[in-house]
């Protein structure tokens, strides 16, 4: 269900020739898929610096609001908060496993493959459970605002675990199903090899990358119409409601309207690729600068979203968040969250 290219590294299936160096090399299915990584040290040093300066204050950022949940009952009982401690936690695998493989990456650093599968696995399944979230959170928006008396029995918190529990099962379904066919078809010496960890090494042959693409753009597709229907109902009650329901209703419509943005970061990461693959038959240094954009643009800026939709603009979970900043004590005060 989702394209997760382990940060800015993909597997290009031809010869390239330029400013590249060729790191690893798969010929299980007739040809071989190259991974490139600039040569130039200055400009690796810089991408590399500008990934850690970008990367770290957003691991920080969700660190800290994932530490805030934990510690209010409130938070850890309440659907909607439920499911935003959800989404942090899974923003925060995402954020540490491609730092984690940018740095082995630009230091050159190869691992057996088969050690590389479970943190493949593992980042596929986190990148399909982001999108499947979101529309978590926009259904309870819409069924909070739209259905108000209804609310309190249909979100309840172990519908919350059942709807997390069954966003895992099915972000797994695929990678799992990669990981037995990959198995049970490449070779000893394949699954032995040295290389880097990218997703591409679960899936060398080319249509099961297009497969994986065209599966991940229908699921955004029906992601987006779910949304979008969300959006439509909440602004037709905000119509037609007044004074705090009416503000309620509005609100809810702007935060659908930044999980809608979410998404098309989401889906400006599935598109990059087939962007970045025309770039490259004309010049590869650009293609490598653009491919380095993409992932600072939208791999990682699309996990930044989270914390604004819940994280700055909830106003008990701001306040919790500003107690938490300002005492620097490992307990919040539930009178401060009120009188805020």
């Amino acid at each position: 269900m989702a394209v997760c290219w382990s940060g800015v590294f993909r597997c290009v299936l031809t010869q390239c020739q330029g400013d590249v160096h060729t790191m690893s090399s798969m010929n299980t299915s007739g040809y071989e898929q190259m991974q490139l990584i600039q040569v130039d040290p200055v400009r690796r040093n810089i991408s590399l610096v500008l990934t850690q300066i970008f990367v770290w204050p957003f691991i920080y950022l969700t660190f800290l609001m994932l530490l805030i949940f934990s510690k209010k009952e409130t938070f850890r009982t309440e659907t909607r908060y439920m499911l935003f401690g959800h989404s942090l936690l899974v923003d925060l695998i995402f954020l540490c496993l491609t730092d984690f493989v940018v740095l082995l990456s630009y230091n050159f650093v190869l691992i057996p493959l088969h050690f590389c599968i479970p943190v493949c696995m593992l980042m596929e399944a986190v990148t399909a459970c982001a999108p499947l979230t979101i529309i978590a959170m926009c259904v309870e928006r819409y069924v909070a605002i739209c259905m108000p008396l209804r609310h309190q029995a249909i979100s309840t918190s172990r519908r919350a675990l059942i709807v997390i529990l069954m966003i895992w099962i099915l972000s797994s379904i695929n990678p799992f199903v990669d990981m037995f066919i990959l198995i049970s078809t490449a070779s000893r010496e394949y699954l032995s090899q040295l290389t880097h960890c990218h997703y591409e090494i679960m899936i060398p042959e080319k249509i099961r990358h297009f497969a994986r693409g065209l599966l991940y753009i229908v699921g955004l597709v029906f992601i987006l119409i779910v949304e979008v229907f969300c959006y439509v109902m909440i602004y037709l009650a905000a119509r037609s409601a007044s004074g705090d329901n009416n503000k309620s209703a509005s609100k809810g419509q702007r935060t659908i309207s930044l999980h809608i943005l979410q998404l098309f970061l989401c889906t400006a990461e599935v598109i990059c690729p087939y962007i970045e693959a025309v770039v490259m038959q004309y010049d590869i240094n650009t293609y490598l600068t653009v491919r380095f954009i993409n992932f600072l643009a939208f791999s990682i800026t699309s996990r930044a979203v989270s914390p604004l939709v819940y994280g700055f603009r909830d106003e008990k979970f701001y306040a919790a968040m500003v107690y938490y900043i300002r005492c620097k004590n490992n307990t919040i005060s539930s009178d401060t969250i009120k009188q805020s």
